[in-house]
């Protein structure tokens, strides 16, 4: 058995979805020296856990999120370095049913990545479709924390039944849950108000991740109804969202949200992101928004080092409460 080594967890992350995947995020080989920036500066500013997948990345690109983190991490020179932290997500493919393709598959991630993965995640639950299916793979995750082949393990899209059963298990075998990633953001509060996980996150030690906290663009104020949209299907689900915001300044939820996100980030003199991923952040969860430009790391940058007031805070809640259009909720999230 492993002596437990510590794992490093900043404030605030970085995802990297966006790094090889070209269907959602229009990703082509020369932005490599963009994101190489990127990284950098998030690592100069103490942005230093990266989350990535060994699915992120579109058909042949498979893998390609974690060959670039394993080269940027490899040419860093600079501050933070040894706070650097890559977390990967384990995909729960149908061919993966074994403890043993699960260590194969950190080997596989590690070896694209050049060194041994910190935090290990199993990417989401199989309880909704394939039960039976994950208690390899969970076998499998606890394996690499006792083999000493990863720092920390991790759960992603995991609702409070299945972490309580999950986490009853590794303790068995003493093994800690070290985070929980799910969606969480101002469009997104359902993890937390409805299924309690932070609460029950901090009963049971855990850090609770919140991936797309900014609703995949939607909350950086970019997009209108009639202004322009991403491409693709992100576009598709904008649409649908953003109909529900009025023309007109209406009294819809969404609005409401939109334009009080607007409201604080005047007064604060922030950017909307900026003040919907300090939220996160005050909310006490480790938010990792994506960052595909330089100008965009920056902005996510500029989230931390001050904090929303209690009475902002509670405006923003309100408005998120009120708000008739929600983001979709992934399939693959447990009860």
């Amino acid at each position: 058995m492993q002596t437990l080594q510590k794992l490093s967890l900043p404030s605030m992350g970085c995802g990297t979805w966006a790094w090889g995947n070209q269907l959602l995020w229009g990703y082509h080989e020369s932005m490599d020296d963009q994101l190489q920036a990127v990284f950098n500066l998030c690592v100069n500013n103490s942005v230093t856990l990266f989350d990535t997948g060994d699915s992120y990345g579109t058909g042949r690109l498979n893998g390609r999120s974690e060959l670039l983190l394993g080269r940027f991490n490899r040419e860093y020179v600079g501050s933070n370095e040894e706070n650097i932290c890559i977390a990967t997500k384990l995909a729960a493919y149908p061919w993966r049913w074994t403890r043993n393709s699960m260590v194969s598959a950190c080997k596989s991630s590690a070896q694209r990545l050049g060194k041994n993965v910190d935090l290990v995640q199993m990417h989401w639950s199989t309880a909704n479709y394939a039960p039976w299916q994950e208690r390899g793979l969970l076998d499998g995750l606890a394996d690499l924390y006792e083999q000493g082949l990863v720092k920390g393990v991790g759960l992603s899209n995991y609702g409070p039944k299945r972490l309580k059963q999950v986490q009853k298990k590794f303790a068995e075998r003493g093994v800690p849950i070290t985070t929980l990633q799910v969606q969480y953001s101002l469009l997104s509060t359902y993890p937390v108000t409805q299924l309690g996980l932070k609460d029950l996150c901090d009963e049971l030690g855990i850090k609770l991740i919140a991936y797309s906290p900014l609703a995949l663009g939607i909350l950086t104020g970019k997009y209108s109804e009639q202004g322009s949209l991403p491409k693709g299907i992100r576009g598709l689900l904008f649409r649908q969202i953003l109909a529900g915001m009025g023309r007109h300044g209406g009294t819809s939820g969404s609005k409401s949200l939109l334009l009080c996100l607007q409201e604080v980030a005047q007064f604060r003199n922030k950017t909307m992101s900026q003040v919907a991923i300090n939220w996160c952040i005050c909310k006490g969860t480790i938010p990792i928004p994506g960052a595909k430009s330089v100008e965009q790391a920056r902005d996510n940058i500029g989230a931390l080092g001050w904090q929303l007031n209690v009475s902002e805070i509670a405006e923003l809640d309100r408005a998120a409460a009120n708000t008739d259009k929600k983001m979709v909720q992934n399939i693959f999230q447990t009860k």
